[in-house]
Parts: structure tokens; C-alpha cells; sequence
């Protein structure tokens, strides 16, 4: 019995010096499945942006599992509503990484609800990553330390800001400006802050600031008090929901400037709440414009439209260089870990996507351009890139 058990203990050590011996670890794993977390905000106040982000996110997927997924193995989807509160996105972020245990999390597309999962994102070291968390302290900290695990494909709200306010003065020559701010948000204050800072800086005047907070619906107060004075552009830095109504009351009250805003604009509800006729002279920072021609948009808008039967819009086309971008990550990774995908995420250069190239810089945010999109009859009619950040 003794000698049984010593031949068989020589012969186990021998299996794991030849283990040993082979090099680095394999990366794929028992299971012929990946899975990643979705995150997303599927029902409540911003619905719209969470729904469209996975759109596009299941048709990346459908064709990357069709063209062999993941070293042959199949992604699979884990997908939850958080219900458009950080609250919640905390909790099933939680639930993804202890419970699920996926490799990474697509989402949530906010910047409130997405900042809340990043320390359980931190803890638990596995990679979190929006298509369109704007806010500046996404990736790094208000103490100027990266959030590793924390990764973004749009560009920040900071940007986006210098961007509509230099549009303002190099597009319409002006010299004076509006801003109607969301203050009850994180985005709002951080466009509007950066689009004053940059138009005073060019000799432009901020004649009003007004604000109002989320689930307002009059705006004729305002507007009422803004049209005594004399201004080139009018700046709304907020979501949909209220800039459709805020659009429509000026129109309404005869205020003909041009309207600027930023990629919260971007909703089939902005047309539903504002009306075709008001939505003309409508200028929005975005990620992505249909009316680009590359052949890699083109063929997404076709592959889009052949899915679900109609025109994707910015946050459809964020979702689907969303789900190629960490896939391609986990593709490349030494190991099916957080930890290596992350390493792998964070190292991505090259990057083609339909909102358009880029290399991760090293706060883990893209180096791409900026897109100003024009409406006419709430139409999307003009397209201009701007240069990079």
C-alpha cells in the first residue's frame, strides 16, 4: 500500500512539473461560455439611452458569437435593468462581479449611476466600462487618481462643453450667449461650467444663467425673462426630457436664436416633446452621425436597420463599439481575469469603431473626435467633425 501511494504521489508531481513547465496559464477556462455583465438603465427617467446602448451592444454580440465569439467560445450576455437609479446599479453591479462572476461589466450609461459602481468595481478588480459616461471624474477621482478599473468610449463632459462654446463663435460669429442648465445634475453643471470658462475666454458675454432640475416642465418663466436681452445662441446643457420642452417654449414664445446642446440631446423623445417645426437651428455635440459615410458606419446602420427595423441612433452605435471594444479586450488578455482585462482594456490602441478611432489614453479615456450635429425639422441634416481632445 505504501509503495501504491508513492508511486502515485511521484506520478501527480510529475503531471504538475509538466504543468509547470508549459509556460503562462491558458486563458480559457472549464466553461464554453464568457459572460459579461449588462448594466443598464432599462426603465425610469432615462430609459431611452439605456434601451438603445443595448441594442447595440446584443447586435455586436450576435455577430461576434457568429464569427466564433471568443477563442471559440460563445459571450454570453447577463443582462439587468437598473431601473435609471445609482442605487440599484450599485446593487447589480455587485451582483455581476460576486455572484454572476463575470469578466466585465457593460454600463450603466449614465454618469451618476455608473460613478456608483466603481468602488465595488475597484474591490472586487474587475473592469467596468460606459459608452457614455460624460462626467469628468469618471475615469479619474476628484483627487486626480485614475479609477483603473473604470473605462469610457465617449468623449467628457468638460470637453464637450470647450467644443459647443467654441462652435458658437467660430459657426455664428457670437459675441453673446444663454445658458439654460439641468443644476439638479452632474452633467449639466460640468458642460455648463466649461462652455462659460471657454466663450468668455474667447471675448464672448454670458448675458443670462438660468437653471432649472430634473421633471421640470414650465420653462416659460425663463424664457420670458431671457428674451429682454440680447444674445447670439442660447446653450441648454441637459437631457432630452426637459430640452425638448424648453425648445418647444421658446419657439413658441418667438425666440429664434439657434440652440445649442450636448449628446443628451440625442433621443427620438427630444422630436415626440419639441415638435418638428420647433427643431430647426438645433446644434448638439454627439458621438456618432449617420450621415457619415465610412464604410463602417454604413454597414452598421444597414446591419442595425435589417435587426430592428429602423435608423440607429448615437447611443445605439456607442453600445456596439462598447461590447467590440471589451471584447476585443478580453481577446487580447493574457487571462479570462479582471485583473488581465483590465491590463489588456487600458493597453488598447487603434481601436475602429463607428463613433469613431481611438487609443486609450492613460486615464483610460479615448482620444477621438467630436461630432456637431445640425437639425433641420428635427432631422438630423448637417454633420461637422471636430478636431480631437
Amino acid at each position: 500500500m505504501k509503495k501504491t501511494f508513492i508511486m502515485v504521489l511521484c506520478l501527480m508531481l510529475s503531471v504538475a512539473l509538466l504543468a509547470g513547465c508549459s509556460g503562462t496559464a491558458p486563458k480559457t477556462t472549464d466553461s464554453d461560455t464568457i459572460k459579461i455583465g449588462i448594466n443598464y438603465e432599462l426603465s425610469g427617467d432615462v430609459a431611452t439611452y439605456g434601451q438603445s446602448s443595448v441594442e447595440g451592444i446584443e447586435l455586436a454580440v450576435e455577430q461576434l458569437n457568429a464569427a466564433g465569439g471568443i477563442d471559440g467560445k460563445k459571450i454570453q450576455l447577463v443582462k439587468y435593468d437598473n431601473k435609471s437609479e445609482p442605487s440599484e446599479a450599485t446593487a447589480l453591479g455587485k451582483k455581476l462581479m460576486t455572484q454572476d462572476k463575470v469578466v466585465a461589466i457593460l454600463g450603466p450609461a449614465t454618469s451618476g449611476s455608473f460613478k456608483a459602481t466603481i468602488p465595488d468595481a475597484m474591490k472586487n478588480k474587475i473592469p467596468i466600462a460606459s459608452g457614455s459616461a460624460t462626467a469628468d471624474d469618471v475615469t479619474v477621482n476628484k483627487n486626480g487618481d485614475v479609477n483603473n478599473y473604470a473605462f469610457r468610449i465617449c468623449f467628457s463632459d468638460s470637453y464637450q462643453g470647450t467644443a459647443m462654446a467654441k462652435f458658437a463663435v467660430t459657426k455664428f460669429k457670437a459675441k453673446k450667449a444663454v445658458v439654460i442648465m439641468d443644476s439638479s445634475s452632474d452633467y449639466g453643471k460640468g458642460l455648463a461650467e466649461n462652455f462659460v470658462k471657454t466663450f468668455e475666454a474667447d471675448g464672448g458675454e454670458i448675458v443670462a444663467k438660468e437653471s432649472y432640475v430634473s421633471k421640470d416642465t414650465d420653462f416659460n418663466a425663463i424664457l420670458t425673462n431671457i428674451k429682454t436681452k440680447k444674445f447670439d445662441v442660447i446653450f441648454i446643457p441637459g437631457y432630452y426630457n426637459e430640452a425638448g420642452l424648453i425648445i418647444k417654449q421658446a419657439r413658441g414664445q418667438g425666440i429664434k436664436a439657434p440652440i445649442l446642446g450636448a449628446d443628451g440631446f440625442d433621443s427620438p423623445t427630444l422630436l415626440e416633446l419639441a415638435g418638428a417645426d420647433a427643431l430647426n437651428d438645433i446644434y448638439f455635440s454627439n458621438h456618432y452621425s449617420s450621415l457619415d459615410k465610412d464604410e463602417l458606419v454604413q454597414n452598421f446602420i444597414a446591419d442595425f436597420k435589417a435587426k430592428y427595423n429602423r435608423e440607429p441612433d448615437a447611443f445605439n452605435a456607442l453600445g456596439y463599439d462598447l461590447a467590440k471594444f471589451v471584447v476585443e479586450g478580453i481577446g487580447r488578455a493574457e487571462a479570462l481575469d479582471g485583473e488581465s482585462v483590465q491590463k489588456s482594456l487600458a493597453s488598447t490602441k487603434g481601436f475602429k469603431g463607428v463613433t469613431g478611432s481611438f487609443d486609450v489614453d492613460k486615464n483610460n479615456n479615448p482620444v477621438k473626435a467630436i461630432v456637431v450635429v445640425g437639425l433641420e425639422n428635427g432631422v438630423p441634416a448637417t454633420s461637422e467633425k471636430l478636431a480631437s481632445n
